[in-house]
């Protein structure tokens, strides 16, 4: 014991190589995989854990790795500012011995000698350290796929808010732009309109107001109306001079064949300026434009044609479902079904004019105009399973299919069956039948008369398997 405590056993302490704390420090994050404090941290509390149990060392080897935690936690001993050890106190001393023995290395480079020491001294280290890098990552990753997620949702916010400023900036710009055009076209109409409304309430000023007001309202939809319509005139025209440019330009191809008379050219290059003469010049400043572009594109323009029907929408879905109610303009269509209203063309009348609107839902809508001649002049109801007129026609068939082939009717199909194929009158599609939110806002348009027949407005609700939709709706005749 004595001889142990005179002569304090020989410490050799591992060299580390000569580099910065920051070198150090990456090439320990490389070959453990963390960082070093991380990892510093996990290899001291394994050694505390494993000390005595399954990791046995010598005097000497403890003696180092002590002395790293301490070079670690208060860097380089100072044996001035150091406390007095007892006589007795062998160990303390070789702990200082083995300590002060470390010299000036940084605290970096103690806490990777510790770990070197521990790989070498214990087998069961490495696996240890495996299982600590595969924990690390799997938290890596987990963070990784937390601060994306994050990301994602925090850039779905920004781009919600950012739409919702689009659209309000929009909406305020609309609402700016129909005030505009309310103001200019009041300004133009008032002394008018207020001459009349003193006309019809003498004296009475709320009335005249309330009067003026309407009268404002109803002149403003029929401007917009008005420039809806012009517009498609205007693209209808220009349609027609493209298409005349281009005959034109065949006949010019084929006037030295004799195909065509350079009077027939003439003429229809006569036609052509007469068709593409300007409707009624009205003032309009940049926001007239807008708005009529804006009310333009609101509405179904559902063939290319001259016949095509104008489809709108419009506010006081209450007001109209109670006007429509009063006047019979009532039903309901049951789920899976299909309701055909027949309307026949009126002798007096050129255009067919309608407005409806559901409950809740939305429904199916569209236009058809049978070429055939109404024996009555009744609006009828008819009801049925599918989009087809199988219920009108009272065939015996109801909505079976015939196959065409090459050479005309099957020739499998019956005389019978053939005979009444031929009878039926032939159908046109004015306006497809889509799904429309007629729910939300009153649906109406019109349709100029391209003959004479039968109108059949369709209201399709085949596609709902279990919800039946109550309809409003009217239907009247224009000149």
């Amino acid at each position: 014991m004595a001889n142990k405590t005179e002569s304090s056993p020989k410490v050799s302490t591992e060299k580390v190589p000569l580099e910065t704390d920051e070198g150090i420090m990456e090439s320990e994050e490389r070959k453990w995989g963390i960082p070093l404090k991380d990892m510093y941290k996990q290899g001291l509390a394994f050694y505390k854990d494993k000390e005595g149990k399954a990791l046995h060392l010598s005097y000497e080897d403890r003696l180092k790795l002590v002395a790293y935690t301490q070079q670690t936690a208060h860097g380089t001993l100072d044996l001035n500012s150091a406390p007095p050890l007892g006589v007795l106190d062998v160990i303390g001393r070789d702990r200082r011995a083995a300590w002060h023995a470390l010299g000036n290395i940084s605290q970096v480079q103690a806490m990777a000698g510790f770990l070197h020491t521990l790989e070498r001294l214990c087998p069961l280290f490495k696996p240890y350290v495996e299982a600590i890098q595969k924990d690390f990552e799997a938290k890596k990753q987990q963070e990784e796929k937390k601060q994306k997620e994050e990301k994602a949702t925090t850039d779905l916010q920004n781009r919600i808010i950012e739409e919702k400023q689009k659209q309000q900036s929009t909406k305020l710009t609309e609402e700016q732009q129909v005030q505009k055009i309310k103001d200019a076209l009041n300004a133009q109409t008032y002394d008018q309109f207020l001459q009349y409304a003193q006309q019809q309430f003498p004296g009475n000023f709320d009335q005249q107001a309330i009067l003026i007001r309407q009268l404002q309202d109803q002149h403003y939809q029929q401007y917009i109306q008005q420039l809806a319509v012009d517009q498609r005139l205007a693209n209808s025209n220009i349609k027609t001079l493209a298409s005349l440019d281009k005959d034109n330009g065949n006949d010019e191809k084929n006037v030295d064949s004799g195909d065509w008379d350079i009077s027939d050219l003439d003429n229809k290059n006569t036609s052509v300026a007469s068709e593409t003469e300007p409707s009624q010049i009205r003032p309009e400043d940049e926001a007239t434009d807008l708005l009529a572009h804006k009310e333009e594109t609101k509405a179904d323009e559902e063939s290319d044609d001259d016949e095509e029907a104008n489809m709108w929408t419009r506010g006081e879905i209450s007001v109209f479902k109670e006007s429509a109610r009063s006047g019979g303009g009532r039903l309901t269509v049951g789920h899976g079904e299909t309701v055909t209203v027949r309307v026949p063309t009126h002798q007096r009348a050129k255009c067919l004019c309608w407005e409806f609107a559901t409950d809740n839902y939305d429904i199916g809508f569209g236009l058809y105009f049978e070429w055939s001649k109404s024996p009555t002049s009744e609006v009828t109801v008819h009801v049925s399973e599918s989009d087809d007129e199988d219920d009108a026609d009272d065939d015996g068939y109801g909505d079976e299919e015939y196959t065409v082939t090459e050479g005309g009717i099957d020739p499998e199909m019956g005389p019978e069956r053939r005979a009444l194929q031929h009878q039926r009158p032939p159908v046109s599609i004015v306006v497809p039948i889509f799904r429309r939110d007629c729910h939300t806002e009153v649906y109406a348009g019109s349709h100029t008369y391209p003959g004479e027949g039968v109108y059949l407005l369709k209201f399709d609700n085949t596609y709902s398997l279990w919800r039946s939709k109550t309809l409003y709706y009217k239907v009247y005749y224009t000149q």
